[in-house]
């Protein structure tokens, strides 16, 4: 299947950043620039349906990524889901995270001064968090699926295992770096709390996210609730408890708008078809990087993502820039990442690029 026609692609221009923010399909862009055209037209009343579109955007959700949709809530952001849901954890749980992680994934820990420990990022970090918590038994485990600098994916089998074996652990997911390069069904895969933002690998640009919870997870945090009393109001009547710290306030139509766009193209494009395409891409890419000695070792792994750390000079980043690369410098590399619109033609021009400027 030919993905490239979907998107406002330039041959000056050859992308692979959508580890920073990914394109947005062009009816995407269409269907935004009607909707923000005919959401404020005063003679229509799209400004009165707004709790009835929003449901739809989580049905949408729920649709493509086997979630339930009373337990999913619509964020701006990763950050603002995943902050919102260890407010209202106990203050005395244990976490287990990786280390380096994601700012916004960790540091909430810190200025919260929740107790935690860290697991080090290696080739067989997958044996690494299984001693940790058979050691250190925390009550809640954290991790990004992919690892936003080297690119390291976690083994989502593995994250089913681990359900099964510490069911009483809770395990919060963040798969802003994850979601949209292959299938994915929440509720088979053994994550208590999984929070994303749309503007990478969902195509959704800024402003729009969500955070899904499982039914186990969701009952623990309505029974914390307990006593407080359901809003009164009449406009939020259909409000749950939860939805009063995850969804406070106004939403933006147009940016989960965007989200719900990009979900259903996403869909009419068959997922199962995008994740084999980009294997096919990541296979290619892999292999000549390999060849040059230019992937990190821990990235040697069977479990790969789309998201690569490229071990060439980081202050090759302007000349890359200036050769029509978009990319970023992260860590000790630079980092791409291969998307839909990406083809094998995208990893060999990248290539001759790079040899040219070493």
């Amino acid at each position: 299947m030919d993905f490239k026609e979907h998107f406002n692609l330039s041959e000056q221009i050859l992308y692979v950043n959508t580890p920073g923010n990914g394109l947005i399909p062009k009816e995407t862009l269409a269907w935004r620039r009607n909707w923000d055209e005919t959401f404020f037209d005063i003679h229509t009343d799209l400004r009165d349906k707004q709790a009835d579109f929003l449901s739809e955007v989580k049905a949408s959700i729920s649709t493509l990524f086997n979630t339930n949709s009373e337990n999913t809530f619509l964020t701006p952001n990763f950050s603002f889901g995943y902050n919102t849901l260890i407010e209202r954890l106990p203050t005395d749980f244990e976490f287990l995270v990786l280390a380096d992680e994601y700012p916004s994934l960790q540091y909430p820990l810190i200025n919260r001064r929740l107790s935690f420990q860290e697991v080090p990022v290696s080739i067989n970090v997958e044996e690494r968090i299984l001693e940790a918590i058979e050691t250190q038994r925390p009550n809640v485990f954290v991790f990004s699926v992919v690892q936003y600098i080297s690119g390291l994916k976690i083994d989502l089998g593995f994250i089913k295992q681990l359900k099964k074996t510490f069911p009483e652990m809770w395990i919060i997911a963040d798969a802003t770096q994850y979601l949209g390069t292959e299938p994915f069904d929440f509720k088979a895969s053994g994550i208590d709390a999984l929070a994303c933002s749309g503007y990478k690998w969902l195509l959704s640009g800024f402003g729009n996210g969500f955070i899904t919870l499982s039914d186990g997870l969701a009952d623990f945090l309505n029974g914390m609730l307990k006593d407080i009393p359901r809003p009164k109001a009449a406009m939020w009547h259909t409000k749950s408890l939860l939805g009063t710290f995850f969804e406070p306030g106004h939403q933006d139509t147009l940016a989960h708008g965007t989200l719900q766009h990009s979900l259903k193209f996403l869909e009419r494009m068959d997922l199962r078809e995008v994740g084999a395409h980009l294997e096919e891409v990541r296979n290619e890419a892999y292999e000549l990087l390999d060849e040059r000695g230019f992937l990190l070792d821990i990235c040697k792994r069977a479990n790969r993502s789309s998201l690569i750390n490229i071990q060439i000079d980081p202050t090759l980043y302007p000349n890359l820039l200036q050769s029509g690369v978009k990319c970023f410098p992260r860590g000790t590399g630079i980092r791409i990442g291969l998307h839909l619109y990406n083809d094998k033609e995208d990893v060999h021009r990248l290539i001759e690029i790079i040899e040219s400027l070493r």
